[in-house]
This record gives C-alpha cells, structure tokens and sequence, in this order.
C-alpha cells in the first residue's frame, strides 16, 4: 500500500493552511458499548485493541460505567495507546439512585426501565458528540441502532458490535426466514434448523420469546437490530475463524455484509497480571481483595485440571430452590470446585449457601466467591479444569481461549445457539438438560436437578474417553485462538485489513475535499 505521505504529498501545503497537517494519517474513532457488562467489557477491549495498533480512540459513556474499565485505558494511555473516555452524566431520573447507570443481574426490575429511559434521553448527547468529535469511523453497540443514521449524515463509516456468535445470528435468521418451529406441535418437541451448513435440532421451549411470541417487544428490536446492521459499514464479532468460520461466511451470505473478527478479544488486549486483575470492575473493597488472595492460595493447594470453575455470568439470578440443586450436586460430585455466586436473596436461601461455603472450606472441597471474581486470572490457572457456564458469549470465548471444556447450561439471550455451537458442532461442551429459555431479569419456572447437574460434570471431569477426547478438542482449539492474534494470525490478518480498509476510505474521502474548488 502506498504511504499516505506519498499520495498526499501534492497537496501538503494546502493541508497546513487548515492546520492539518498530519492527520490524513491518524484514524480517528469513536466507541459507544452499551450499559451492561456483558456488551460493555468486549466493545472497551474492542476498542482498546484498536488503539494498540495506532487508531486514535475515545470511547464515549456516562461516569459509572466509565468506571467499570476506566484503569484499562489509564494502563493502556501510559504504555503509549491513544485512547480517552469521554464521560457524558447520567440524567436525572425521578426514582432512580443516582450512580445507577448500569443494568446487571443486581439492577432492581423497577429500576430497569429508568436507566432505558436515561439512555433514550442521552441518545441525543450522543449525537452531538459524534457531530463535535467528527471521528473517521465509529463502532456502537448492536443496540444502539439509531447511530447507523448519524454515521450517514457525517458520511462515515459505522461498524456495529455484533454480541453472541456467528452461529447464533446464522441460527435466527434461519428460523425468521423458514419458521420451522412453527410446524411441530409443542414445545417439547424437536425441529430442524435449515438452511445451516450443521444439522442443529432444538425445541422450541428453548428459543427466544420473540419465536414463540411475534408480538413481543424485542421482536420489533432485533429486526431493527438486523436492518442496522445490513445498513452498516460492516459488522465486527470477538469471535475467531478456526472456532466457526463456516458460520462466518454463512453469516456475510444472508446478511449481504462486510464481517471482522478480532477474537480473542480479552487475551489479546489483557496481557500482564494488572490488565486480568482489574479488568471489568471498578473499585476492590478490602473483603474482595482478601478473598482474591484467598481463591489464589486456595487454587495453587490443587492439582492440576482438578478444579471446576462455576459461574453464570453477570446478568443471571437463580431461584433459591435452583441454589439448593446446584451446592448438592457440587458437594456431592466429589470435584473441587469454585463457584461464583452473583446473587443470594435474603432469608432462608442466603443462610443455607452462606452454611454451604463454611462447609466446603472447612472440608477444603469447594471455595465461593461473591459477586465479581477475576475470570481470566482464574481461567488461566492450572488447577481450573472445566468450567461450568451458561453460554455467555464473554465466557465462552475465555474458556475457549484457556482450553477448557464446558459443561453448558443457558439460561437466556442467545445462550441455548451457543450451546448448540459448543455441543454439537465443536464437541467442546456437556449439556446439563436445560429446557426453557427465559427472560434475563427473570428466575424461570424450570428447576434442573442435582442428579442431572452432576451426571454432566462426572462426565466431563471422569477421566475417561469421552471426557478425553473433549479435552483434547478443547486443547486444540486453544492453541487456534492463540495463534489467531499472533502476527499472521487469521484475527490479526482481519484487523489489520479492516484499519487498512478505513484509512484507505479517509483519504479517499480527503482526497476528494483536497479536489474540491476552493470558494
């Protein structure tokens, strides 16, 4: 490719007239994550890999989600990255506490429809910060669908962030456009996925409710969603090729779209102890960083791959009746293990898990952390063995990345596609039985039980064939995800011919202002 300085060299002079000298060669983005973590923390790294090979980023938010990552980019600025946050407050809400900004398994129901209601009034912030900022290029959140108007009116380009898998969005669009859960006669009963390079079977008690309900709201959301994308400059995923590149160049032929990506996303960024450490948390009380400490101790005392890490991501509450089946089934299968408890109501359920961990630790069996835990720092950890998840796209990709095998347990979202994804198509995961979809601020009414729970755990951690054969499978695709961002790597290939492709639309476009009469 030709240096920038080389086709702009005639037109040098008129450029520091402007006093622009200079900036033809800098690419200047703009990232907009949504207010939840599991979207927040990939479009950030996202963002902050981007500044790592030479875009000049900001990343645009309100002061409590900021905080979430804001000592990242602190790190990432002093070792010579170009990135900021720009923080834009929060509105006043009537009702709602304020630092309230981000929607998690702990955001109270009531409280959920007051911080969409903030962000529908920051929309137009948003907006006027694009116009000021007058980026390059900028990449915003799936949801975020108005920002593909605001892109064509500065006439640059707008990459959107696409959550979940490939696999996922090949598996919804097939049920949108051939409705074979609509041909079988309950819930309960399974259907071809057509269209699909994999036979996939499903139930339809597992899909979303916008299938099973075209009437419900988030039906009309994830159309918008889809048009946005197809209006956009192109779609960029934390995926990686070797892990479903079959579904990858599935997804840009229905979608008739430009795809990136740049997966692994959390290793490649996060690099040192400090990076994995702090990584998608804000503020460490002194309990957490004693219980840090204690995890680590506790995890160095086992042998290798003898430990199953439990953890259901940061969106999900469990019913207390569902807490019980899961502590039996851990005690019960003989494994150590550390499970990351997000949420206990008060009362009956909270005494018995809080008897459970004194338990545990007094038989040094299991160890519980609450709330937040370091998930790279303890995925990477050679004790860890298999992780027991509920097919959220951030954690899998991670364990993917460390070379664990799944047991797989979806709960909502895309969840129950990943889980065919890791099951079926990669034979990487277990299945623990789950049945039913349901909403992510919701407990469910299905309870899976302890024999069921401990049947896929025995089988993955038993030691015998099957168990082996998954684990070598899983040891493989690790080292592909390694080599994925290494130089030369099919993800650091990606990257490098997205930004080749966008500063290569910036002059263009300056080449053609350049040729423009001059008034």
């Amino acid at each position: 490719m030709t240096p920038a300085k080389t086709i702009l060299h005639p037109r040098i002079t008129i450029m520091e007239s402007f006093g622009v000298e200079g900036e033809s060669e800098i690419l200047k983005a703009i990232f907009l994550p949504l207010i939840t973590p599991s979207h927040l923390v990939p479009v950030v790294e996202i963002a902050r890999i981007f500044a790592m090979h030479g875009v000049d980023v900001t990343i645009i938010t309100t002061p409590a989600n900021a905080a979430i990552f804001q000592s990242s980019i602190d790190r990432d600025s002093s070792r010579g990255s170009s990135i900021r946050t720009h923080t834009i407050k929060f509105p006043q809400i009537p009702g709602l506490p304020e630092g309230m900004e981000s929607i998690n398994a702990s955001t109270p129901k009531d409280m959920t429809s007051k911080i969409v209601e903030g962000m529908s009034i920051l929309e137009l912030q948003f907006r006027q910060a694009f116009r000021d900022m007058k980026p390059d290029f900028i990449v915003t959140d799936m949801f975020y669908v108005w920002s593909v108007e605001v892109a064509a009116e500065l006439d640059i380009p707008r990459l959107i962030y696409m959550g979940g898998t490939y696999f996922a969005h090949c598996a919804m669009d097939s049920l949108e456009r051939f409705e074979p859960h609509n041909k079988v006669g309950s819930d309960d009963e399974s259907f071809l996925l057509p269209g699909l390079p994999h036979e996939i079977e499903m139930i339809r008690s597992q899909l979303p409710i916008r299938f099973r309900n075209p009437n419900h709201q988030y039906e009309y959301l994830m159309k918008a969603v889809k048009e946005s994308a197809k209006k956009s400059y192109g779609s960029v995923f934390k995926s990686f090729r070797e892990f479903e590149g079959v579904y990858e160049e599935h997804y840009k032929k229905i979608m008739g779209t430009k795809s990136w990506n740049v997966g692994p996303i959390s290793s490649w960024v996060n690099q040192d102890a400090s990076d994995k450490a702090g990584r998608g948390h804000a503020k460490e009380e002194e309990e957490e960083e004693k219980g840090k400490e204690g995890w680590l101790a506790w995890l160095d005392s086992k042998k290798e791959d003898s430990v199953l890490y439990v953890c259901f991501g940061s969106m999900n509450n469990f019913p207390s009746t569902q807490l019980v089946e899961i502590a039996h089934a851990l005690e019960d299968s003989g494994h150590d293990f550390l499970w990351v408890v997000r949420k206990v109501d008060e009362g009956e359920a909270k005494g018995f898990v809080e008897e459970f961990e004194k338990r545990v630790q007094a038989s040094n069996k299991g160890y519980l952390i609450w709330g937040w835990a370091p998930q790279l720092l303890i995925l990477e950890h050679p004790a860890v063995g298999a992780v027991v998840t509920h097919c959220g796209m951030n954690t899998v990709i991670e364990s993917v990345d460390a070379g664990l095998p799944l047991v797989t347990w979806p709960l909502f979202a895309e969840q129950f596609f990943n889980e065919k994804l890791l099951v079926d198509v990669l034979k990487i995961g277990v299945p623990i039985g789950a049945k039913k979809w349901r909403e992510w601020n919701g407990l469910g009414d299905e309870i899976v039980k302890r024999e069921d729970i401990g049947k896929a755990i025995a089988l993955l951690m038993s030691g015998g064939e099957e168990s082996l054969e998954i684990r070598k499978r899983a040891k493989a695709m690790s080292v592909a995800a390694k080599k994925a961002i290494q130089v030369g790597g099919s993800s650091y290939n990606s990257l490098k011919e997205l930004i080749e492709e966008l500063r290569s639309l910036k002059l263009q476009k300056v080449n053609r202002k350049m040729e423009e009469p001059l008034a």
